[in-house]
């Protein structure tokens, strides 16, 4: 286990699969009820209705999970927990699934709506990078971010991540449109 430093004490710990449906699952349902609550702009690509993490897209997180590193599909995922042990935030990194892309993946995070603005979501991603950066080969790390989720921009950039692209008008949800903005961050070793 890992610890990082914050305003207050935090664990980065690999996600396993014995956690995943006992308190990841409950955790990331919780953070999604979040997704566009109150007018704000979605920090994920779903509907208020959808915002939830669907049975379908939990048991395809847990069979990537599964998958050994390096394999198509593959996915690797940390939690954060705080001082009473409690999931306060998550970092994954996933193969792109596209073929030839293998030199590169992809980024998804969340953090707790309690533990914002207090270094986590920096702790995460320094996390993430130096994994990348001691256990692989890839070159490049990517994410994508409802371009209009400026305080997430804020942060990717400011752990180096720079912006690649973006698409106007990307989603229509909940009769708002919404632009994609792609990142990415390249390893130096």
């Amino acid at each position: 286990m890992q610890s990082i430093t914050s305003s207050a004490a935090f664990a980065v710990e690999p996600l396993s699969p014995a956690a995943f449906e006992a308190e990841f699952v409950p955790y990331l349902d919780d953070h999604l009820s979040d997704n566009g609550a109150d007018g704000a702009v979605p920090f994920q690509p779903l509907s208020r209705a959808a915002s939830h993490f669907a049975p379908e897209r939990r048991a395809a997180f847990l069979t990537a999970l599964q998958r050994p590193f390096g394999t198509p599909g593959w996915r690797r995922a940390w939690v954060a927990r705080d001082a009473q042990g409690r999931i306060a935030g998550h970092i994954d990194l996933r193969a792109h699934a596209e073929p030839f892309s293998e030199h590169r993946c992809l980024l998804g995070m969340g953090v707790d709506r309690g533990q914002r603005r207090r270094g986590l979501g920096a702790a995460l991603i320094a996390h993430a990078v130096d994994w990348v950066r001691r256990e692989t080969a890839i070159d490049w790390i990517d994410l994508q971010v409802i371009s209009g989720n400026a305080a997430a921009r804020r942060l990717y950039e400011s752990q180096g991540f720079v912006v690649t692209g973006e698409q106007v008008d990307r989603f229509r949800i909940d009769g708002r449109s919404l632009g994609f903005t792609s990142m990415a961050l390249r390893m130096e070793r």
